[in-house]
């Protein structure tokens, strides 16, 4: 069901400092900030040839990666993204499955313009899962 590993998303303390040091340091091509105020975080891609890496940066007082930050003061890998070919057939068979879709269950649109929907880490060996549709 799932497809192609589409980005490791790593939550930063500091995001212009994390931008410099993939930019800087490794050499990578990064993109601007953009803010995702529907989902609390300012994001950077940095672009791989065979995936992604998302940056993620807090983006007011609600956003749900304060809590992460607070206990990982220092940053770390925050989830995994795969594509799914059809978000709606893959929530409707994993909720069959057992698995529990965060939110109200409906897709949201993510930082590419396309449906994603996340999934409980408590289901997936402690890792928050983010679905997108390719």
């Amino acid at each position: 069901m799932i497809g192609r590993l589409n980005h490791v998303a790593i939550a930063v303390p500091d995001l212009k400092a994390a931008t410099a040091i993939y930019r800087d340091t490794l050499g990578a091509q990064v993109s601007e900030e953009v803010d995702q105020p529907e989902h609390g975080v300012t994001t950077v891609f940095i672009e791989l040839p065979n995936t992604k890496i998302e940056l993620l940066g807090l983006l007011g007082e609600g956003s749900p990666i304060a809590s992460f930050l607070e206990r990982n003061p220092n940053g770390g890998i925050h989830h995994l993204c795969y594509e799914v070919p059809d978000i709606m057939e893959a929530r409707d068979r994993l909720v069959a499955k057992g698995a529990r879709v965060l939110g109200k269950g409906d897709p949201k649109i993510g930082a590419h313009g396309k449906p994603v929907l996340f999934l409980h880490p408590k289901d997936f060996c402690g890792t928050l899962v983010e679905l997108e549709q390719a």
